[in-house]
């Protein structure tokens, strides 16, 4: 688990393609790496990756096909700038809320304006994951915790102020930029949760149209 809050902004040394997927090494900057084992879970850009060495200035990681099919990693390249967090102990502050490090989907920067010192963007989430994200709930943009401040349909608005600018990746991000995204885990626990009995069966999976209007959710 982790908390959103980067601890430092590190950069990818090595891609290596191997059996299949890939090994890749991240600097990783300022993060203390003193108290960590291989092992250990490290998230970068919100993905949660297991230390498989310790060189001492970074670390290896061994990245799945799965995680490269469902994040924004694959567009990653020798050189780019990542967030890192390394997971929460139980004496960490939790300034953000509860990351687990699991990306639900990619998004699409769609706009930047500046607000004042701050930037304000626009980002787009997958159709499926739009009734996951609400005004001024929590959401994690390529692992960094934020509050939503707009949402409409499947857009929503960030205002981004100088210090996280200055902490995080989020100064480069321009229009077309894919980001990863992590909706709150109290949002999908409470889908799973009012489905009931219904979870059980092979197609529970999710609440559709006709469960929530049989349940009184939808009016009209």
């Amino acid at each position: 688990m982790f908390t959103g809050i980067i601890e430092a902004i590190g950069s990818i040394r090595a891609m290596t393609p191997k059996g299949g997927d890939v090994r890749v090494y991240v600097a990783t900057g300022k993060l203390d790496l003193g108290d960590v084992k291989l092992g250990d879970s490290i998230a970068v850009n919100g993905t949660c990756l297991t230390a498989v060495e310790l060189p001492g200035d970074g670390f290896w990681a061994d990245v799945s096909r799965e995680t490269l099919t469902r994040t924004a990693f694959g567009d990653l390249k020798v050189g780019s700038p990542v967030n890192l967090e390394k997971a929460l102990t139980p004496t960490t502050r939790l300034g953000g809320h509860l990351v687990s490090g699991h990306v639900d989907g990619v998004g699409e920067v769609v706009s930047r304006a500046d607000n004042a010192r701050a930037i304000q963007f626009r980002v787009r989430a997958p159709r499926e994951l739009a009734k996951y994200i609400a005004l001024k709930g929590s959401i994690t943009v390529d692992g960094v915790s934020l509050t939503v401040n707009a949402v409409d349909g499947a857009d929503f608005e960030l205002t981004i102020v100088p210090h996280t600018l200055q902490e995080t990746i989020m100064a480069d991000y321009r229009s077309g930029r894919r980001v990863n995204l992590e909706v709150d885990l109290l949002a999908r626990y409470l889908e799973r949760l009012l489905l009931g009995d219904q979870a059980a069966e092979p197609a529970g999976h999710g609440i559709s149209e006709a469960f929530l209007a049989e349940h009184g959710f939808l009016k009209g």
